[in-house]
């Protein structure tokens, strides 16, 4: 099973040619490019030039002989609350979430994840049609760049009481559904684990949720711990999530994706010095809970 990690701490700190050649130096075997920053105005692939420098990202990976398994595309994909520039942050976001796809293609990733979009005060229906027109949206660019969309669960946030909510795909039922709902071809389940058992979010906890996904719909993972009540993308083991369940189920479905961490919070916690040790010890931690399956 490839071991892969989010881009994202690496990038920020040395830029992305470097977080591809030091996380390679680590070990990794594959990577799930972040794409977070793209609305950023010095971001390099907001301008016209981001096919080449896709490429020229490529190419730095084809050198240290490590892939992109993944990529995760710039969210929120939806503001659903009033505001002057929310119709504007509502197209743009459309159009690089599309950039996106076409820079997974160029990237030879074979999925990006997308966030389904969580609006609250609506009904279920009136949710999930949302969705199904958002996503269908997306579906022929898809099938031009050739590359899956995957759903993550997500969830919401209470800030007057301070609490975590259920948001789109929060539960096995929602998350079923709506991939039940879209193009099995082209629409798969990145299932977050630390979102999963989140008190809260309504989930029946992330072995539940592997085992109701199964194999055909679950092909990707994002991978860090948490204390049940916060979003904390810590190191597994370091939290309170019960690992032996979690790699259970994924024998138990024979899942066949790769395993690939989004616990980035683990290794911003050391100074810089440190950040390769830290990576290090996560790929450690990866190929343990990946020989359990």
């Amino acid at each position: 099973m490839l071991i892969s990690t989010q881009t994202a701490i690496f990038s920020q700190k040395f830029g992305d040619h470097d977080a591809i050649k030091l996380l390679a130096k680590a070990g990794y075997d594959a990577l799930d490019y972040s794409m977070f920053g793209m609305l950023g105005e010095n971001s390099p692939l907001k301008g016209e030039d981001y096919q080449k420098y896709a490429k020229s990202l490529k190419k730095t990976a084809d050198e240290y002989d490590i892939i992109f398994n993944q990529s995760h595309a710039p969210f929120p994909s939806y503001i659903q609350n009033p505001g002057e520039d929310r119709q504007s942050y509502n197209e743009t976001i459309v159009f690089e979430i599309v950039k996106a796809i076409e820079i997974t293609s160029i990237l030879g990733a074979k999925a990006t994840i997308v966030h389904p979009i969580t609006l609250p005060g609506k009904s279920y229906k009136e949710q999930k049609d949302f969705n199904m027109n958002f996503f269908d949206g997306l579906l022929p660019y898809c099938k031009k760049f050739g590359v899956k969309i995957a759903l993550e669960n997500m969830w919401g946030w209470d800030s007057e009481n301070k609490k975590v909510l259920p948001g789109a795909c929060s539960t096995a039922f929602e998350f079923a559904d709506y991939l039940d709902s879209l193009d099995k071809d082209w629409f798969t389940a990145c299932l977050d684990i630390g979102h999963a058992e989140m008190q809260g979010t309504g989930s029946v906890s992330a072995p539940g949720m592997i085992r109701a996904l199964g194999r055909d719909r679950l092909k990707s993972l994002h991978v860090h711990d948490n204390d049940n009540a916060s979003d904390l993308h810590d190191l597994p083991f370091s939290q309170k999530l019960n690992w032996d369940e979690i790699t259970g189920a994924l024998k138990d479905i024979g899942y066949d994706g790769e395993f690939t961490f989004e616990a980035d919070n683990f290794i911003a916690k050391f100074p810089e010095e440190l950040y390769m040790d830290a990576s290090r010890l996560m790929l450690g931690v990866g190929r343990h809970l990946a020989s359990r399956l």
